[in-house]
């Protein structure tokens, strides 16, 4: 005999809702921040799965109060990233990329390769960008490319707004100066 089936309670099924929309409202963030940072697609779906994978564990504990989603989101991809960037360093990358990966499919591939080149752009600015601290890059990325306000990024960061708007005016001024001296 089987137990009866009860529907999940109420509050289950609104964060299910909530965190759909979520999902759906910042998945383009989550993949063009990755695919700025990799030509890779199996890397970028990869790394934008494991943000999402973390953000569902932990949703119960985010705070709309607190902060935006798109900041909270952001927050967690940046560890991923971090993450990805140590575990490549030590070698482990190799056993990872072996076990328990899903080979994506041509379609995929292909979506991918499109989302990736649109980044390209963002990816030459980072690049160019290379020699600001790694702070003053991530500013400017959150800010201007992703399109956060300040008082968001600055949450992301773990910083005050007030220092993250002086980053921000003197990291503009830096790339300013880079570009006049590229031209």
């Amino acid at each position: 005999m089987t137990a009866p089936r009860h529907p999940p309670p109420a509050s289950s099924t609104r964060a299910a809702r909530a965190f759909e929309e979520l999902y759906e409202a910042e998945f383009d963030v989550v993949m063009a921040y990755f695919a700025r940072r990799t030509s890779d697609p199996q890397t970028a779906a990869d790394l934008t799965s494991d943000t999402f994978v973390a953000a569902i564990t932990s949703f119960a504990t985010f705070d709309r109060a607190k902060g935006t989603a798109r900041g909270w989101v952001l927050g967690i991809a940046r560890r991923v990233f971090a993450q990805h960037c140590e575990s490549v360093t030590r070698g482990r990358h190799v056993v990872a990329r072996i076990r328990g990966r899903r080979a994506l499919g041509g379609d995929e591939i292909a979506d991918l390769v499109v989302r990736i080149d649109a980044e390209r752009a963002g990816r030459e600015l980072i690049a160019a960008m290379a020699s600001l601290a790694a702070t003053d890059r991530e500013v400017i990325e959150l800010v201007d490319l992703v399109g956060m306000a300040p008082k968001d990024a600055a949450k992301v960061l773990g910083m005050s707004s007030g220092a993250l708007r002086l980053r921000l005016f003197r990291a503009r001024g830096k790339v300013r100066a880079l570009a006049d001296g590229g031209q």
